[in-house]
Parts: C-alpha cells; structure tokens; sequence
C-alpha cells in the first residue's frame, strides 16, 4: 500500500468536513449504555451484522484482510462483519455526511485525521482505549501522533509505510550506501552515467521532487526538517533545515542540468509496473517505502539490490537510522450503528499479534505494535527488515496532524518544482512565502 503517495492525489473530499456534523441518524456513541466493552463483558455483545469499508482492492489484499478478520469471528462468532472493498476517503465522509456511515472504516492515508478528529466524524475513542486498559504505548510514538489531533484519538493505526534508501549492488560496485547528504551526492556523481552529448543514460539518484516518491514530506526527515509551530501556523520558512534541504537538492539538480534531468526523468517507465527505472538498472539509488520489496519480488525477481535508512544532514549524524513514516487509520464513523462491535473489531484488527502478522506477511507493510515486529512468525529478510527498524527508530518522524494536510502538502510540493525549476530568484522569501499560503488557508478554516 501506498498511503501518503495516493493520499495527495485523491483526498481532497474534506475541504468542508466540518459540516460533517449534519448527520440526520447520529446513532449510538462509544461508551453509551449497554457498553462493557471490557474483559469478559464484551463476550455478552448482543448479535448483529457490522460493515466495514476499507480500501483493499486486489484479490491478494482482500484474502489477507478476510484472514485477519477470521480471528475476530472466532472470538465473537454472534458479529457478522460485512466487509466492503475499495472505498476511499471521499466516501467515508459523504457517508458521513447522509447519515449512512458504516460502523468500522479504514483509510490509506492519515492526511485527513485532523479534520475527522476536529469535526466529530470519527468518535473519539478514548473512553473506551482507557476502559478496557488498552497500552498504547506498545505502538511506537510516532504511530500515536498521526492517528490524533487536538487531543482526540479518533482512530488507531493498522499497518504502518516506512521509507527508506534502495540500492543497485551492480551498479553500486562495491560502494555503500551514503549516510549523509555529502556522501549522497558524491556517490550520486559517481554513479551517473551519460552518452557522448551528456544525456543521462543511468542516474545515482534523483533529487527532483517531481520524481516519484520524492514529496517534501518524504524527503524532510533527511534534515529533520519541522512542517509546523505550535500553533498549527507554517515553520517551512523559519525552520533552516528545509534552507538546507532545498540547497542541497537544487545544487545536484543544477549539476545534472535542469532540462537533461527532466527530459530523462519524463523517458522512465511507469512507478507502478515492471518498467520502473530502479528494476531496470537506470537509476541506481531511490527513496521509497517498504512495500516496494513486494514489487521487486513480482516484477524484478533477479535484481540483486539492498536496502538502508535514508542519508541525514551532516551536521545531524543522531537522525541516521529513521525516516519517515505514516499508515493506515482505523476507526468509528459517527452514525455508526453498532459502535461498540466496532471498538471490539478495531481492537482486535491493531492489538493482535496474529491479526498483525499475518497482514504484514501478505501485504508486505511494517506492522505497528511491537510484539507484532519481534513475532518469529513475522517475514523479515534483510530488505524489510530495515524498514522495521526505521519505523521503530525514536527519530523516525511524520507529517504532523493539519487540517489542511493536502493543500499544505501541494502547496510545498509547487514551490519545491518551481524552485528546482530556477523559477525563484530568492529563496528565503520563496519560503516565507509558502508560510503565508499556509496560514492563510488555516485561517479560512478556522485555526
């Protein structure tokens, strides 16, 4: 699964979520009486059908979810769950919306929280997270942060993205992977192969955020680079790290010559298909996340690459070994009408060990809790391991709750192409001017 990359290009349904409190069939709140959701007592749940909507939609994916399922029915055999496949953000909230909301619902991405929390549209599951002692410190911090916003933990994560470096051995030819920035680039140069008219044939790496992975939220934990202030108002501008990051980057653009890596990178084939430039040994190193071992095993079974964490800013040696992270959410819509099945199910989908593994096992996602990482029945070589590790790397960091997620994100992202591009003359207004379009959208929606 790919939650951040197909969150930007799809989860603009929310812009007005805060009408989302018009639900003509509000339904039963978690807590509400007859609840008991806890020990014992949620043996003596009443019988009923639950739907859950999620967004698996290939028949590998749907099987494995219906496998993490099977263990739920068999601790509640009176809940019938109704599982429906390949729904996306957008339905969820107009079905919130028309008071048509299924009981359990399930996101790729974790762009749309802060609105869900902040509007009402998923309960807050709090009250019952305390009454039935779930520890949710068994969940890494980070994990936490990107399923809450403004004190409310409207959902819980499922499987979680992990991003880290991959590499060609052919064509590293010995070399290790980069640890820092500097180390990126020389290799970068090293590794950069041209023809007699200096037009890239194959590419260390590819620094242009046009290119695939490359969003600026996947590239800003390399510098350590802060997204927002306290306040919920812009730090891009103030925070000298993403100075540092786009420096950087539009210098090793510069040196492969802007128009040469453009119209090399618009040759490459499909991210998505057994045409991808790192399967085909044209590019030599990427960023990407962990379910791109899954790919190579299907599409490029005999590429002998690795795997490490992402090179860091030299002067901040401590942030080598995380990255970023983000995954799949869970919760209750509001209106659901049988919440307290749904708690159940959602409790046992995130906490259970089984449940986890056998999830990550099919769909090649780090699972989030740690019994679920150290389970000798977990599938860990090498390359999946490391994203296991930086997953659960203290350092590791996510795109902060916002509820303008998206436009943030593009925002930043247009900025970015442009300035790659040489279209910005003075950068540290550039910024500042990505803080304003920021803060004024938060304005609009009432931060």
């Amino acid at each position: 699964m790919r939650f951040v990359h197909l969150a930007v290009a799809a989860a603009l349904a929310l812009t007005a979520c805060t009408a989302c409190t018009a639900n003509k069939e509000a339904g039963p709140s978690l807590g509400a009486k007859p609840a008991g959701p806890s020990g014992a007592a949620t043996q003596a749940l009443p019988a009923a059908t639950i739907e859950l909507w999620h967004g698996f939609s290939t028949d590998a994916e749907v099987k494995a979810f219906e496998q993490a399922i099977a263990g739920f029915r068999q601790k509640f055999p009176q809940i019938t769950v109704k599982a429906v496949k390949g729904v996306q953000d957008d339905q969820i909230t107009q079905a919130i919306r028309g008071g048509k909301a299924p009981d359990v619902a399930a996101s790729f991405t974790t762009d749309n929280v802060a609105q869900w929390c902040r509007s009402g549209s998923f309960q807050d599951l709090t009250p019952v997270i305390e009454q039935d002692g779930v520890d949710l410190t068994v969940l890494p911090e980070v994990a936490r942060s990107y399923t809450r916003f403004d004190g409310k933990q409207c959902t819980l994560p499922l499987l979680a993205d992990a991003y880290g470096l991959y590499y060609n051995k052919a064509l590293m030819k010995g070399e290790q992977p980069p640890k820092t920035l500097a180390e990126l680039t020389a290799l970068t140069k090293k590794l950069t192969m041209r023809d007699a008219n200096g037009e890239i044939k194959v590419a260390g790496f590819i620094p242009s955020v046009q290119y695939y992975e490359n969003s600026p939220s996947h590239l800003g934990p390399m510098v350590g680079a802060k997204w927002y202030n306290d306040d919920g108002t812009s730090a891009i501008g103030s925070d000298p790290a993403w100075k540092e990051l786009l420096t950087w980057q539009k210098e090793l653009v510069d040196w492969y010559g802007y128009d040469k890596l453009e119209k090399f990178r618009k040759s490459l084939g499909d991210e998505w298909s057994a045409e991808h430039p790192f399967f085909k040994g044209k590019v030599a190193m990427i960023l990407d996340g962990e379910w791109r071992n899954a790919m190579i095993a299907n599409e490029a079974k005999d590429l002998d690459y690795g795997t490490a964490p992402l090179p860091v800013a030299d002067a901040k040696p401590d942030l080598y070994g995380s990255g970023f992270t983000a995954g799949t959410v869970i919760g209750v819509p509001k209106g659901a009408q049988h919440p307290q099945h749904a708690w159940e199910l959602i409790k046992h989908l995130t906490t259970d060990t089984g449940s986890l593994v056998t999830l990550s096992n099919a769909l090649r996602n780090v699972p989030t809790t740690r019994a679920s990482m150290d389970s000798p029945e977990l599938a860990k070589d090498a390359n999946f391991a490391t994203f296991l590790e930086i997953f659960a790397h203290p350092k590791t960091s996510t795109l902060p709750a916002s509820v303008n997620s998206v436009f943030n994100q593009e925002a930043f992202a247009a900025f970015m192409a442009k300035w790659e591009k040489g279209g910005v003359a003075d950068l540290d207004a550039g910024l500042k001017g990505v803080d304003k379009q920021i803060n004024d959208k938060l304005k609009l929606s009432g931060g």
